[in-house]
């Protein structure tokens, strides 16, 4: 079971403590649609339903998040019981909530009340259906898949390994018939989950067209303050803007991994092998700068996991670099429980989903960090993109319970990259005291060539992930076929293939934390887009007038302070104002990465030129 507007940026699990029939006078087990007066509903009656709303959700969403936390930290058949006896029951009071507020559609009510109803609405990711048994039963298949992803193993070479032992092993393994064997031993692990997978489809279709929708994929699609096929549209022409980049660097990488390897690993022409990329969804390429790194520029001068390591770092240190970063900016330091109750490192005694989220426990004070980190430069990174949402959660804290959520989710993601963005810049780290020198001018190709492995190489990505799942729950693509039209978009979109043929049983989605978890990703690619936008009108603010990417705002209260101020509002506001607030714009715009990159591109073509790019 998976909520919006219950579990804001947390893995959380949702459990329900006031039950829904007693807040409506209604017998147990019947719908509050059923239950509606004979009466037209009245403004007062709208208003006195989202107050009665906000009360009893926020109230199980603390109690949900309390037992998604204890679930996520310490997996046994208890808390997986716990948490999917949460789930059932706080998504069949979020369905009946939904399902009330549509008999409001036609009231003439005040903007904020207006605006809570629509929030209410669309607050639900996998809606069970309103009938008995529904949604425990869908709740049980999410705990299953979780669990089965959480704990998957690899066996290579009569050795096992976790999926944090697998991304190190890929991070610098060269070997191609062993990079072969840890890609496939680790797909391997979604394969039993096709059949619950197909199940929480079917469920969560139901649970959707019991709230007016065609299916969940039209539902996902409705959250973003436009009409849910202009949302689609606007995707593929954020895409459009940034596809011939990303093609150009597809060209250089496969040019240099065909050095590397040679014609029978990695083709002159053609898709990219996916397992060559040195990571394990091919979502980002970073891990292989190694391998294509300029070989005209004398590179970056300093590797920042060295760097970590050589200036005493350990995972609390990392945090409280990221925390510094936002207390510059003028945002108040961490609570002490946030200290005492994260999960910072993996325990050595239990078994934990290690996939790094950020929560807010309480809906107010109690922000955690949940994390398995390491001292290296994706775990630098990450501990600002995370903490970027506790910091989102504290801003907004003030609002109304439903007005509790980023203006959409891309905009969560978005704050954290930003910070990320900032703190992975030369400018930073010599402030910080992790380098002693800015490099010169001649470093900037490299460091851009870097940056572009990760963010740019994301975005198609990201993009497809839900193109797959809209397919999936349309209908368009049956169970038969998840693989194969898996692997159709990620050679569309990302110019990938696979490093060999896909057994008949393949379920390689599953293999993604994402899709084994019901967490929407389109979010991520808006993020990647509205990042750039924040950071490019976040430097204009500081007054910086150099390259975008040399830029760091480490320190600039004032810029902090409109940041702020976007973050404060929330989901109370459409997005689009929420983005004007900080910066300027109306609209999401993906030029923002063409000023970044500007001296990028210019080199690829250099570098390709001759080359026959695309695949």
């Amino acid at each position: 079971m998976k909520t919006k507007l219950l579990a804001a940026c947390c893995a959380a699990a949702l459990a329900s403590g006031i039950g829904i029939a007693a807040a409506f006078a209604v017998a147990p087990g019947e719908s509050i649609a059923r239950q509606a007066p004979a009466s037209p509903p009245t403004a007062d009656q709208a208003k006195a339903f989202i107050a009665q709303a906000e009360t009893d959700l926020a109230a199980v969403s603390e109690y949900a998040s309390r037992a998604a936390w204890v679930q996520n930290t310490n997996i046994t058949d208890d808390t997986n019981w716990l948490a999917a006896k949460a789930g059932a029951e706080a998504n069949d009071m979020a369905v009946k909530y939904a399902k009330g507020a549509a008999r409001f559609d036609s009231v003439d009510v005040d903007p904020v009340t207006r605006r809570k109803l629509y929030l209410l609405k669309q607050g639900l990711v996998m809606p069970a259906p309103d009938r008995p048994g529904a949604a425990q039963e869908l709740a049980n298949i999410q705990a299953r898949l979780d669990t089965q992803y959480s704990t998957g193993k690899v066996v290579i070479d009569g050795k096992t390994y976790s999926l944090d032992d697998l991304d190190d092993m890929l991070r610098t393994e060269r070997d191609p018939a062993r990079i072969k064997a840890i890609w496939e031993g680790w797909h391997a692990i979604a394969k039993p989950m096709v059949a619950d997978y197909a199940k929480l489809v079917t469920l969560a279709n139901e649970g959707s067209v019991g709230l007016g929708y065609k299916d969940t994929g039209a539902l996902w699609r409705s959250w973003y303050d436009m009409d849910p096929d202009k949302f689609a549209a606007k995707t593929d022409a954020l895409w459009d803007q940034v596809a011939p980049f990303y093609k150009q660097l597809h060209c250089y990488v496969r040019m240099r991994l065909n050095a590397k390897y040679g014609d029978a690993v990695q083709p002159k022409t053609g898709p990219i092998r996916a397992d060559l990329t040195g990571n394990m969804w091919a979502q980002e390429w970073g891990n292989i700068y190694d391998i294509v790194k300029p070989t005209d520029s004398p590179g970056l001068g300093y590797d920042l996991t060295e760097r970590l390591t050589a200036n005493s770092f350990d995972a609390i240190k990392l945090m409280k670099t990221g925390e510094g970063f936002y207390t510059s900016l003028g945002f108040d330091p961490l609570p002490e429980t946030f200290w005492k109750r994260s999960q910072i490192t993996r325990p050595r005694d239990r078994e934990v989903v290690c996939h790094a989220s950020a929560w807010d426990v309480d809906n107010d004070k109690d922000v955690r960090i949940k994390m398995c980190a390491r001292v290296n430069e994706d775990d630098f990174f990450t501990v600002h993109h995370e903490l970027g949402h506790n910091m989102y959660q504290r801003a907004y804290a003030n609002q109304p319970f439903l007005f509790k959520n980023g203006a959409n989710d891309g905009f969560h993601e978005a704050i954290g990259d930003f910070a990320g963005m900032n703190a992975l810049t030369p400018t930073y780290l010599k402030q910080i005291g992790l380098i002693d020198t800015v490099p010169g001018p001649d470093a900037d190709i490299p460091f851009l060539l870097k940056r572009a492995l990760d963010k740019v190489a994301f975005l198609p990505f990201g993009l497809l992930v839900d193109k797959w799942r809209w397919e999936v729950f349309s209908g368009k693509v049956d169970p038969a076929h998840y693989n194969e039209a898996w692997w159709a978009l990620r050679t569309k979109y990302q110019g990938i293939t696979p490093p060999g043929p896909r057994p008949a049983d393949a379920f390689d989605p599953g293999a993604k934390y994402h899709v084994a978890d019901s967490t929407p990703y389109m979010r991520y690619f808006l993020a990647d887009i509205y990042e750039y936008q924040f950071y490019r009108a976040a430097c204009r603010q500081a007054g910086w007038k150099g390259p975008l990417n040399r830029c760091s705002v480490y320190g600039n209260k004032a810029v902090g302070a409109k940041f702020n101020t976007m973050l404060a509002m929330g989901q109370s506001r459409p997005w689009p104002e929420a983005l004007e607030a900080f910066t300027g714009e109306k609209d999401l715009d993906a030029s923002a990465i063409s000023d970044y990159f500007a001296p990028l591109t210019v080199w690829l073509k250099k570098e390709t030129k001759g080359q026959k790019c695309g695949w």
